[in-house]
Formats: structure tokens, sequence, C-alpha cells
């Protein structure tokens, strides 16, 4: 048999009981990232109830009119394809307006339409009480622990919470400022050492601990709003039985940094945020991601827990999507979190987001999801290497040539996915002020300047690092977690 590599070591263990606004030790604390909670949830738009399109005739829908965009594409590109055969063939002439033309706008329309017909079903639980099991995964995060408990401690959930630390061979105090910040703020905490290190074997161990039907994962740096946590286990009791994970809101909190962060936070935002939107909608959420999200826990012990991979929450989310289960997303369940301040740390994660996408593919194909609305869905990330390819090896240096006087690889026709992206970031913004930072007291700071360069600077940074990633997966290189 194996050496014992982890051991489970209960710390702290205590009722949950948030410290109250006005406590002295609350006081001495820095300010909360979220404001009072709101417990009533917010009023439908209106005309909200007055029609009922299944989701599957709102994919149908979104298909088609994504289709008749790129028809449309097609008869006004063809004479900039004969233009373009003359210097470089024909084959090579489709290919490329296929990769900067076609496939962006077929993208681009698919998701607009699907944004335009997602209306997010009303909660029927208002205020859940269902014992839950947070598992913090940690490896040397002395610095911010105190401040992931803290949050914890101060939700507004009514039911029993307890908190694991998944201390995956730490060699700092993450475990000691752990157990000290749960006996201030009141919460039960356990936690369990894994010596081998992987993400995935940390949040295995945690979960044998987990006695509770849900379990949420949260990472190290990331701050729960005051209200996460209800609104996220809310979603799941009003959510259809077959529904097995609920992914929420992550955003970055600290955007302020420098202008990598700047863009990360619109990224987050609204690129993030449209993604798991339009997915969601579908009942097929691609990625739970282990910042913040919400699992059954019976489904996940079926599904052997955690994967051994760099992308453990998406291929873990596949395998959940493959039994037949819905994972569907919240988008007023926020939490905050640190994203790479450093460019070189910024491209790791990107490359190993990238590859935990091919290892999602990989272990369930889109032919082997049980529902083939889910399957269609995890199909688009088949396109996913293709438009990274057409943008960073085709239009960025199309689009400098155009720039230049020279339209031969971007035409005009190709430069309209630019305003169609603008009108759908727009009309994201307004409804993740009105619907999303509106319940939550939130507002949204003033970041032109990173709004531009996220517009114009940062698609090239996520290509880049996405096809490093690509090789990197297809190459067999070592993996690292941060």
């Amino acid at each position: 048999m194996p050496a014992q590599t982890s051991r489970i070591v209960p710390e702290a263990r205590q009722t949950l009981t948030p410290e109250s606004p006005g406590s002295a030790s609350a006081a001495s604390q820095p300010p909360s990232p979220a404001p009072t909670p709101s417990p009533q949830p917010q009023p439908l738009p209106e005309g909200y109830r007055r029609f009922y399109l299944s989701v599957s005739v709102k994919f149908a829908i979104a298909v088609t009119f994504a289709g008749l965009w790129t028809g449309l594409a097609f008869w006004f590109s063809l004479p900039w394809i004969v233009d373009l055969s003359r210097d470089i063939g024909a084959p090579a002439a489709w290919i490329i307006v296929a990769l900067v033309a076609y496939l962006p706008g077929y993208v681009v329309a698919l998701m607009a339409m699907s944004l335009i017909l997602d209306r997010q079903p009303p909660r029927t639980v208002s205020n859940p009480t269902s014992p839950l099991t947070i598992i913090v995964a940690a490896w040397n995060e002395e610095n911010g622990m105190a401040e992931t408990i803290r949050c914890i401690g101060q939700s507004d959930y009514a039911g029993d919470v307890t908190v694991i630390l998944a201390d995956n061979g730490s060699t700092d105090a993450t475990a000691e400022i752990a157990v000290r910040a749960a006996a201030e703020f009141g919460v039960s905490l356990a936690v369990a050492y894994e010596s081998r290190p992987g993400k995935s074997y940390a949040l295995n161990t945690a979960l044998q601990l987990v006695e509770t039907p849900y379990v949420i994962t949260v990472d190290a740096d990331t701050l729960l709003h005051r209200e996460a946590l209800r609104r996220l286990i809310s979603r799941l009791e009003s959510a259809p039985v077959a529904t097995v994970a609920v992914a929420g809101t992550v955003l970055v909190r600290n955007s302020r940094t420098n202008l990598l962060t700047r863009m990360q936070e619109w990224d987050y935002f609204l690129g993030i945020a449209a993604v798991k939107r339009m997915q969601g909608m579908y009942q097929a959420t691609l990625v739970a991601q282990g910042a913040f999200s919400v699992y059954r826990t019976e489904q996940m012990r079926e599904i052997g827990g955690w994967p051994d991979a760099i992308g453990e929450d998406i291929v873990v989310t596949w395998k959940l999507l493959a039994q037949g289960g819905r994972v569907i997303f919240e988008p007023t369940a926020v939490a905050f979190t640190d994203a790479p301040a450093r460019v070189a740390h910024f491209m790791r994660q990107r490359a190993r987001w990238a590859r935990g996408m091919f290892e999602g593919l990989r272990t369930v194909p889109p032919w082997r999801q049980s529902r083939r609305l889910a399957g269609m869905i995890a199909a688009i990330d088949l396109l996913i290497p293709l438009l990274d390819i057409g943008y960073a090896l085709i239009w960025l240096p199309g689009l400098v040539l155009f720039l230049f006087g020279y339209p031969a690889i971007v035409s005009a026709w190709a430069l309209t996915v630019i305003p169609m992206t603008l009108i759908i970031y727009g009309a994201l913004r307004r409804y993740q002020r009105r619907w999303v930072f509106g319940p939550l007291g939130l507002g949204v700071r003033r970041n032109l300047t990173g709004y531009l360069a996220f517009l114009v600077l940062y698609q090239v940074l996520c290509s880049t690092a996405s096809i490093a990633g690509y090789a990197q997966f297809l190459a067999g290189t070592s993996r690292r977690w941060k």
C-alpha cells in the first residue's frame, strides 16, 4: 500500500456566528468587500413571464441567427476572396477569410442572440438553510488566509457552514492563521493536510470529510460577498432537480494594481460573465470554476472527485455534464479574487486554462455528452483554438497592414466584428450594472484606460498564452499549479 500522505485534523470547530457589524473585532479588520445584504430577490424585468421558450428552442434561434449572419458575411466577402486569391491562391484565401471573418462572426453572433434571449429564472428559494461545506484549497497562502476566513464568517447565510482548509503541503503559517481567524470570526473549521503536490489531491482529501449535501470550493485568495453563499445556494435549490453544480461570479479585487489588472477587471466583468451567461442559459456551463462554485456532494463522489489535471475544475464539470447533470450560472453570487499582476504570471495562468480545456475535451469529448445540447455547447470549444490562431497569427498582422493602407488580409467587412463586439459589451455592462451590481449595492468603478486597453491589447496576450498552452498539452510538458 502507498505511504500515508494526508491527514485530517479538526480545528476550532464552532457554530458559525458572524461578527455583528458593530463589534470591536469586526471594526478592527479591513472593511468587507460587500455591503449590507438585501434579503428579498430583485423584481424580474417587466413581461418576463409573458412568453416561455425552452432552452433548445433558444439555441435553435441563436444558431439560425448566427448561420444567417455568416451567410451574409459570405456573400459580402466574395470580392475580397477573389482579390486575395490572386495574391496567395484560392485555398489560402478561403482559410484566411474563414479564420478572420466567418468563424469570429459566427461565434459573436451566436453569443449576441443567446444573450438577447437570456432570461434568468426567478429564485423560488430566497433564504436557504441547508448545511454546506466550503473547501478552501491553499498552498502557502498565509498573507490572505485571515481575510478569506473573515468574509466567510461574515456571510448572511442562515444555514450551518463548515470550512475545510485543504492545505496542500504549505511550508508557511497558512494553517495556523486559518485556525486563529476561524476562532475570531466564529467559523467551524477543520484542516485537511495533503502532502502530495497537486490541487486535486488536496481537494479530494478534504472531500472525505464533507458530511453536507453541498460542497463549495473557494480559492484561498478569494473573498466572498456577504450575500454570495445565500444567492448561490438559492439558485441551486431553485433550479431543475437535475442541476448538480452552480458557478458563481468571480470579479477582480486588485484592479488598481497596474494596467494588466485593469484589463482583467473588464474581462471578468464582461467577457467571462458573458460566456457563462450564455452557457448557463443552456444549462451547460462548461466551467464551474474552483474559485467559487457549489456542487452536490453525492454527484462529486460518484465521479471520483477532482481528477489529477491542471484544469481540474474544467474536467470535473465536463464529467458532471456527461452524467446528464445540469450546470448553471448565478450572476449575483459574487466573489472577489486577485488577478495576476505580472505578465509572466498572467501568461502562465491563461496557458493553464487553455491546457485545461484540452484536458476536458480529451476526457469527455462533446460527442460523449449524454445531453445533445450540452454536447453542442461543448463543441464550441473545438473552435476556440482556431479563433486564437486566426487572431494571433492572421488578424493582428492583417490589422497592422490595414492601418498602413494594405487591406489585403483584413477587409472592411471583417472589421464589422469590432462594432458588434462593442455593442455586446455595452449591453453587458448595462446588464451587470442593473441586475448584478444594483441588487448587491456595488458600483462600477471608472476604468476607461483599462477598458480601452482591454479592447485593443488584451486579446493579443490571451491568444498568445492560449497557443502556448495548446502546445504544452500536445507536447506533454510538465504541469504547474501556479
